[in-house]
């Protein structure tokens, strides 16, 4: 028996600096968003036209406290907006589909022992909220490392009255536990009590999500997941203001062998997959593909 799936777009951030041929900086794709702001808008519609449903706003890194050590965090809003605005035209040029506004991790992604304790980081995403609520349909936190962590951003996204999804990172080596250590269903008390509208794995091994989703399946939420194309998160990666250059892609997870990874995952009850780093629009082609011909409705 088939049920509705939501397709997610896949990496922005990994595609963009790719595409820009620009020198990689710790700012990641925010330094061509910039710069390049058509090259970002030309993703979107690569993603919409491979079938995805939802368009994730390039604003994962657009943090004041990445953006601060950089001297660019008067810039803040004016970035968001811009996040904001390509990914709502194009999705208004394809003539449907949502627009995710996505928060990334405080200070760093993988160190959840970076950021700040979650009433901190309830008040460090307000301006990120606000800039962006009035243009997105529903909110994301991504990789999100800890159950803190997890608490932390959707502590913010409750005061915006959009729909809050939360996306938490398990180790790539043990998909039952969380980037922090902690055991992935230590996450159980703040899902219930913030009651997100979905519940996803992302930005790991694609092997390390089945183990996780029947973990998530327990939740009593919707669940999914999008996982990346890395072959493992260097240790040289989780040292301060990272570039992603440091960071190895996979060569055997072609768009098909992706597919058939997150095939797996609906057959586990996912009802949300899509793709994260060096997961790009050929995987989502191919993902899309494989779901109508296996009779699924992409929503």
């Amino acid at each position: 028996m088939t049920h509705d799936i939501i397709l997610l777009d896949g990496s922005l951030g990994q595609e963009l600096v790719r595409r820009s041929d620009m020198p990689a900086t710790p700012l990641w794709s925010t330094s061509v968003m910039a710069k390049k702001p058509h090259l970002l808008r030309e993703l979107h519609d690569e993603y919409f036209k491979a079938g995805a449903t939802v368009a994730t706003t390039n604003s994962y890194p657009v943090l004041e406290d990445r953006l601060r050590p950089e001297g660019l965090h008067d810039q803040l809003e004016e970035l968001l907006r811009l996040a904001a605005t390509t990914a709502v035209e194009a999705r208004d040029a394809h003539g449907s589909g949502r627009v995710a506004g996505g928060l990334g991790p405080l200070r760093a992604s993988y160190r959840p022992d970076l950021c700040p304790p979650a009433a901190e980081a309830e008040k460090a995403y307000q301006p990120n909220i606000s800039a962006l609520a009035p243009h997105v349909d529903l909110f994301i936190a991504e990789t999100m490392s800890s159950v803190d962590q997890a608490d932390g951003a959707l502590r913010a996204i409750a005061h915006s009255g959009k729909p809050a999804w939360v996306a938490l990172s398990v180790k790539d080596d043990d998909g039952t536990r969380l980037r922090s250590g902690e055991l992935l269903e230590e996450v159980a008390p703040v899902i219930t009590r913030h009651a997100p509208a979905a519940v996803l794995i992302n930005c790991t091994r694609p092997e390390s999500v089945a183990p996780a989703l029947d973990i998530l399946r327990g939740f009593g939420r919707p669940f999914g997941a999008y996982a990346n194309g890395f072959v493992q998160i260097e240790d040289a990666f989780l040292k301060d203001r990272p570039t992603v250059d440091v960071l190895e892609e996979r060569v055997d997870l072609t768009p098909e062998a992706y597919a058939e990874f997150a095939l797996g995952w609906v057959d586990q009850g996912a009802s949300i997959v899509g793709g994260c780093c060096e997961v790009g629009p050929a995987h989502i082609a191919e993902l899309a593909r494989r779901l109508r011909a296996a009779g699924y409705k992409i929503v």
